[in-house]
Parts: C-alpha cells; sequence; structure tokens
C-alpha cells in the first residue's frame, strides 16, 4: 500500500499544480480571485496565438542594394573627412553606380597620395578604369557586398523585434524566412496601420547643413500644397547647384488643419547620423507641444559639440527619411551631447519616432510582400470550432471506451480527463501560445491517450484467458505492454522533435503540443491507470475483472 500510495500523492500532486497553471488561463476566474492569493499564483496562462485572438502577418523583404548603396555612401563621407583631416584638395568625392567611389582632383601629383591613404579601406579594390590622370576608381569588394547583405538582414531583425518590444505586443514572432525575407506575426494588436508603419519605416536620421547661399537663387516657394513636390523636384532640377538636393519639412495649418510642404535646398553631404544617439524621449515645451528629445554617445556628443561650433548662425536641417523635421538656426556651439527633434507632430507621432530612434535605424528600406490581418471575429470562431472539435472527439473516445472495456473502459476515459488537464497545465506553466494547429495536437492526444490503454487492457485479456488471477494478470498487462507503449511514444517524439526544429509558426505549435501530450500520456497510462487498478485490488480484493 505504501508503494501506491507515493503514486497516489505524486498523481494528486500533478493535478494540483496543473489547475494552478491552469487558472490564469481562464480570467473570468482569475480576476474574481481574492488579491492576497493572486500574489502567490502564476499570473501568466495560455497565450492565444495570431489564428487564434486576430492580429498582422507580415512578410517583408529588405532592399539588399539600397543597404549595399548606404554603406557605399557613409563611405563617401568618411573619405570626405579624412581628405578635409588631412588637407588633400579634391574636386568631388561621389558614389558612382551602386557600389564604386570616384575621387576627382586637378592636380595629378596627388594621385599617388590618394591612393597610399585608401590603403586604410581594404574592403575598396581600385578598378582597372581609373584611366585618367586626375580620377581614381574604386569598388566595393565582392565579398563586403556579400557580407553588408547579410548583415542587414539580420540588423533588420534586430531592429525590428526591439520597436515591437517597445510597441508592446504580447509574444510576436520576429523571424527570418529565406535569404532576404521577414516574417513578422503580431497576434492582439488593436491598431495595424500603426504598427505596420512603426516597422517599416526606415528611421535614418541625418543632420545635414542648409544652402543659404543659393536658396535665393533657386527662388523656391515659401510653402506649396501637399503632393506637389515632384512639381517643385522636376522646375529646380535644371538649376540644382552640383551637392545639393530639395528636401520638404511638413506643416499643417492650424486654421483650417490642411497640410502642406516647405522645401529647402539643402547640401547632401551628412554632417552627423542617428548611429551616435544613446537615448530619444517624448518631453513637451512650453507651448504644450511634444517634441523628441534626443542624446548622443561620447563620440557623437563631442562631434556635435564641432559641427554646430563651425556653423554658428547657420541652419542644420533635422531629416528623418529623405524628410526634414525642423530646420532651426544654429545660435551658439551646443555643448552636453543632446539637441530637440520638432515638428508638428501629436503626441502618438512623437512617442512613434521616440521608439524608432531608440531602436535604431534599419539598415535598408523594407517592402512589404504579403499582409494579412486576421480579425478577433474570426479567431473567436476558431476557438469555438476548436472546442468542439475536442468535445466531440472525447465524448466519441470516451463512448467507445466504456461499450468495448465496460469498467476498464471507465478507468482509461479517467486517464484521458487527467491527459487533458496536465497538457492544458503544462502549456499555461510554459506560458506556450496556442495555435489552430495547436488545437489540433490537443485533438491528436485524446486518441493517443487511450491508444496505450488499449494496448494495455489487450495485454490483460490476454493474462486472464491463461487462468491468472485479476492482480497477477493487470500487473502482467503492464509489464508486457510497457516495452511496445514506450517505443511506439519515442518513434512518434521523434516526428514531433523534428517539426520543432524545422518548422516554422504554427507547425512549431503543433509540434510543441504533440511533445508534450506523448510525455504526459505516458505518465497518465502507465501511473495514473495503474494506481486505480491497485487500489481496487487492495481494497476490494477484485475476483473478477470488467474488462
Amino acid at each position: 500500500m505504501k508503494k501506491v500510495g507515493g503514486r497516489l500523492t505524486l498523481l494528486v500532486v500533478v493535478v494540483v499544480v496543473s489547475v494552478i497553471f491552469f487558472i490564469p488561463s481562464y480570467q473570468p476566474f482569475y480576476q474574481a480571485l481574492p488579491g492576497w492569493l493572486k500574489k502567490v499564483m502564476p499570473n501568466k496562462g495560455i497565450t492565444l496565438g495570431l489564428d487564434l485572438q486576430g492580429g498582422i502577418h507580415l512578410v517583408m523583404e529588405v532592399d539588399e542594394d539600397r543597404a549595399v548603396e548606404i554603406a557605399v555612401d557613409r563611405s563617401v563621407v568618411s573619405l570626405q573627412d579624412l581628405l578635409v583631416d588631412k588637407k588633400i584638395p579634391v574636386e568631388s568625392v561621389t558614389r558612382t553606380g551602386r557600389t564604386q567611389v570616384t575621387i576627382q582632383f586637378q592636380n595629378a601629383e596627388l594621385k599617388a597620395q590618394i591612393q597610399k591613404m585608401i590603403d586604410d579601406y581594404p574592403t575598396f579594390l581600385e578598378t582597372e578604369s581609373a584611366g585618367s590622370a586626375n580620377r581614381l576608381v574604386w569598388e566595393l569588394r565582392e565579398i563586403e557586398v556579400k557580407r553588408i547583405k547579410d548583415s542587414a538582414i539580420n540588423q533588420a531583425l534586430e531592429t525590428i523585434r526591439n520597436r515591437i518590444d517597445q510597441f508592446g505586443v504580447a509574444e510576436p514572432m520576429v523571424q527570418r524566412q529565406g535569404l532576404k525575407q521577414i516574417v513578422v506575426q503580431l497576434p492582439g494588436v488593436k491598431e495595424p496601420k500603426r504598427a505596420r508603419d512603426l516597422i517599416k519605416e526606415t528611421a535614418l536620421l541625418e543632420f545635414k547643413m542648409l544652402d543659404e547661399d543659393n536658396q535665393l537663387k533657386l527662388d523656391l516657394p515659401a510653402r506649396i500644397p501637399k503632393d506637389k513636390e515632384a512639381e517643385i523636384l522636376k522646375q529646380a532640377e535644371a538649376k540644382l547647384p552640383e551637392g545639393d538636393q530639395i528636401l520638404f519639412e511638413r506643416g499643417v495649418d492650424k486654421d483650417s488643419g490642411r497640410e502642406y510642404r516647405i522645401p529647402y535646398l539643402v547640401k547632401k553631404r551628412v554632417m552627423l547620423t542617428g548611429d551616435v544617439l544613446s537615448d530619444a524621449r517624448v518631453s513637451i515645451g512650453q507651448f504644450n507641444d511634444p517634441y523628441v528629445s534626443i542624446e548622443f554617445d561620447a563620440k557623437g556628443g563631442r562631434e556635435f559639440e564641432r559641427i554646430t561650433g563651425d556653423n554658428v548662425k547657420k541652419r542644420m536641417a533635422v531629416v528623418l527619411d529623405n524628410t526634414i523635421y525642423s530646420a532651426p538656426v544654429i545660435q551658439d556651439r551646443i555643448t552636453g551631447g543632446r539637441a530637440q527633434i520638432t515638428g508638428t507632430f501629436s503626441m502618438q507621432e512623437a512617442n512613434d519616432l521616440a521608439i524608432v530612434l531608440r531602436a535604431g535605424a534599419l539598415p535598408a528600406p523594407l517592402k512589404i510582400i504579403q499582409d494579412l490581418t486576421v480579425g478577433p471575429s474570426l479567431g473567436k470562431d476558431s476557438i469555438e470550432k476548436g472546442v468542439q472539435a475536442t468535445l466531440f472527439a472525447g465524448a466519441m473516445v470516451a463512448v467507445f471506451m466504456i461499450v468495448y472495456y465496460r469498467m476498464s473502459g471507465v478507468i482509461a476515459d479517467f486517464a484521458l480527463v487527467l491527459n487533458l488537464l496536465c497538457l492544458i497545465g503544462a502549456l499555461s506553466a510554459l506560458s506556450a501560445t496556442l495555435t489552430l494547429p495547436g488545437i489540433a495536437g490537443i485533438v491528436l492526444t485524446i486518441g493517443m491517450g487511450v491508444d496505450s490503454n488499449v494496448l494495455i487492457f489487450e495485454r490483460i485479456r490476454e493474462e486472464l484467458r491463461l487462468g491468472k488471477a485479476v492482480r497477477l494478470a493487470v500487473d502482467g498487462g503492464y509489464e508486457k505492454a510497457l516495452l511496445t507503449i514506450v517505443d511506439s511514444h519515442v518513434t512518434t517524439l521523434i516526428t514531433g522533435v523534428a517539426l520543432f526544429l524545422f518548422g516554422t509558426g504554427p507547425i512549431k505549435g503543433f509540434a510543441v503540443t504533440l511533445c508534450l501530450g506523448i510525455g504526459i500520456n505516458l505518465f497518465t497510462a502507465l501511473i495514473g491507470t495503474k494506481v486505480i487498478f491497485d487500489l481496487l485490488n487492495q481494497r476490494h480484493k477484485v475476483g473478477q475483472l470488467s474488462i
């Protein structure tokens, strides 16, 4: 009896723990519990997946070619600064094509000096087309191009994860698919458009100087209606100075509420980029207007101080994704490594801007190639259908076991209920994400839950036909069926592990449910039902078994 008592205690403990972990998954009951009890209980249960609670599913593609161009553009800026520091006079340093950098100069004697300087850039290779005595052309090495493309995918993954974490989505899924695609699933999102914009925004922050000397020559209007940017660019194309570009600031008329654009002539050269930011947060101005306060790291702070000191009384544009947010006049050298981004945006827009700046810029633009929205009503319908399927399958199996195995079938049905209870408790304890395939795994577990008992009962029948006593027949049935049960479960477990390792999304949810069900089924079949048989034999000395 001592041996049975130990297994019975284990059975009771497992059931109680499963119920405790499951309670947070049933919110109406959990919320009704007293506060002191909630503090000692788990506060997180099963999370519903995208297909059960609604949300968005995005498949995005990283523009790898643009990532390479951005990397070369940064090398161009770095080369320009290096040439200025070494006081080497050149006419221009520009990116030509996607991977080439061209340096143009008048004095041919500078060629050897510049070539020696470029040795500090082993990622570039001088091309044979360098021909001219007053020109040098370098091209990015192929191995470096591949590295930049692969790095762009990984950096985009990390950046998207950081943005989603700050956005506050529960149980998101962000993973790589194929060579250059990223899959994002956001269950339970109430504002899908805002989430898409937040994820997709490149958030490339740049500080550029306005070209005020040529601003008047172009005769740019003070403001233009929204959607007229292309006309202004076309009109100014012929008169646009080399090394300049036209960018627009967004504005809103306070009286009419209509949006307009303010065109600026901006120098293409980037003075500072957002990769030197250490923090960004929303603050409120003296007129209750939100703005984003940014803080640079040590290197960025020193560089920002130098730039502002060299350009006092000049205007600097704060540019995010080729849109000007503000273009203030630098009144004095700015120390302390802090600055502000002001503009006509709402509190929510300011919050989103701070999020993308804190999370960092994407290495290249993203293109959404698949966009699916699952409504909560569709998810609710899936849950109802899944519950109905589970109850129907359980009822059919329970009836079959009672009809075919009589009283022993009732014991098998007890093991089935125990199996489901422990499985749901285990999923809650792991804070697993339940998907529609996961419900399918639970339904499959119902069939597997009695499969082991069928093997055991048939072995017990064989032992009874040989004339053995009920207790010996039961012990012999469990002993002889053990290896067969373990073997069948191990082979299924291998399949489940393979699905988990190589599957994605919902397939993993099915694999988790299947693997947990296999382990729990072994426990309920070999221990749960055996305890019931042992208790019956010890207390009532059963002479004939209903099987």
